[in-house]
Parts: structure tokens; sequence; C-alpha cells
């Protein structure tokens, strides 16, 4: 993912709203959200080039993650470990989440720099290996785009602030969807320096991208409820027009 928006323990009705966009590469060849047949328990898509994903479901423990890269050029290794498979590791163990990372801590520096989001409803924690920094998340609305929880690049400001009006209204997946397709451009002054350059920061800048070769290649809104029902739909976009969508949804409750 880059770019992940969610309320945690801040709706009557449902402890964890997500609402993710996955950009990419368009020709990175990439399965959409299904259920795998080697690990049956999960609900992810699959990155085809790694074998890895960006958001990962265990269909028997309510248990996600869900993982951004950090925007860091200069730090890039070529041959890192691939990091979606970060995600399939800890949805695969028994352990829970602070434990299975608390492990992981000592491999974290191989892989280039990311961000992951991994919990349930009733815990949620975000683990950075750039600040080597494994924190449980306050209850409230958030945003983890390509740098630390909440930093306020102006995408992540701005979805936080349309979040909350849609969990204090109603939460509508149509909304959550139209949210992730907004396509502002911030003033040039608001734009972090991350050292790709000033077109590339502005092409970024967007909650929803559109560029001839990269783009949102896919939205995902994920909601758990008191009762731990789950709903997922995933959206997959044809490249470079977002008025060509397909849709699939998933719903299921897990054993606990």
């Amino acid at each position: 993912m880059c770019l992940i928006l969610f309320g945690y323990k801040v709706s009557k009705k449902y402890p964890l709203i997500l609402a993710a966009n996955r950009d990419e590469f368009y020709q990175r060849p990439t399965q959409s959200m299904h259920i795998w047949k080697e690990l049956p328990f999960i609900l992810a898509g699959k990155d085809l080039e790694q074998g890895g994903t960006w958001l990962g479901i265990n269909k028997n423990t309510g248990r996600f993650a869900a993982l951004t890269n950090y925007r860091d050029p200069a730090t890039i290794r070529p041959n890192a470990p691939s990091r979606g498979a970060i995600i399939i590791d800890f949805l695969k163990t028994d352990k829970g989440a602070k434990p299975h990372f608390n492990d992981f801590k000592k491999y974290a520096p191989a892989y280039n720099g990311f961000n992951l989001l991994a919990g349930s409803k009733d815990e949620l924690y975000w683990f950075s290996n750039i600040k080597n920094a494994f924190e449980e998340i306050p209850q409230g609305v958030h945003g983890l785009s390509n740098h630390h929880l909440d930093t306020p690049w102006p995408k992540v400001t701005s979805g936080k602030k349309t979040l909350k009006n849609i969990i204090d209204e109603s939460v509508a997946v149509d909304a959550l969807f139209s949210m992730l397709n907004d396509q502002h451009i911030p003033d040039d002054g608001q734009l972090p320096d991350t050292g790709v350059g000033m077109d590339w920061e502005r092409l970024l800048s967007p909650l929803f991208i559109q560029s001839p070769g990269y783009g949102t290649r896919s939205s995902t809104v994920m909601l758990m409820d008191n009762n731990g029902h789950i709903e997922v739909t995933e959206r997959t976009y044809q490249p470079e027009n977002k008025s060509n969508y397909s849709d699939l949804t998933f719903s299921f409750t897990p054993d606990y």
C-alpha cells in the first residue's frame, strides 16, 4: 500500500475501519485479492513478481497486516528481501502481533524501509524498521503513507479529516471509496522533500494517483464490526482510467 487511512475504536459499530490505496507500476504483475490455494486461511492479493502481498487477512483468526514502503531512494538496496513476505509470515504464525514482531525486530534492518500496520479489532500496532519501533496504536483516526505514522503529509491530513467526517455521519463503503479517489494536488509549498524530485513529489501527492506507467492500481475498504464480522472490498482499476474498475467483496466471521 502507499496510503492507509483507518479509524480505530472510534465508531460504535466498527472497531476497525480501514481504507487504503495501492500504488504501483502498471506493468508489475499482480493477482487480485483471493483465498490462497496453498494457504487457504489467507485472504490477500499477490505480487506475482516476489510472491508477497501488501494487505492480508487471516480468515480463521481475524488478524490482518498491511504494509507501506518508506520513501527514501538513497537507502534502497536492490538485493534486500521482499517486504511483502513480512505480512504472510505474520498471518501464518500462531503468535500474537506483539510477540511475533518483537522476535522479528532483529531481522527488520535487512529490509528496505517499511511501515507495518498489524493486529485485529482488539489490538493494533505500528512497526517501523526505520525507527526500529514497535508501538501500540491509540484510539483515533490515523493515516500512514510513505513516512511515519500520522506524518502530516497533505494526503494524510486531508484523508484523515474526510475519514473522520465519514465516521461521524455514517460509515458508507461508497463514501470511503470516494475519499480514496481524491486526485487533488496540493501546492508545492506543502509537499515533502523525500529525495525523488519535485515532479515526482507532485505526482505522488494526491490520494489517488494517475500517470503514464504508474498509479493507483487498487483500493481496499475493510470493516470489522463488534461481533467480529469482517467485510472487505477490493476495487481494481484499469491503468490510467479510474472510471473503469471491478470490485471483489469478501464477507466472513472468523472463528476467534
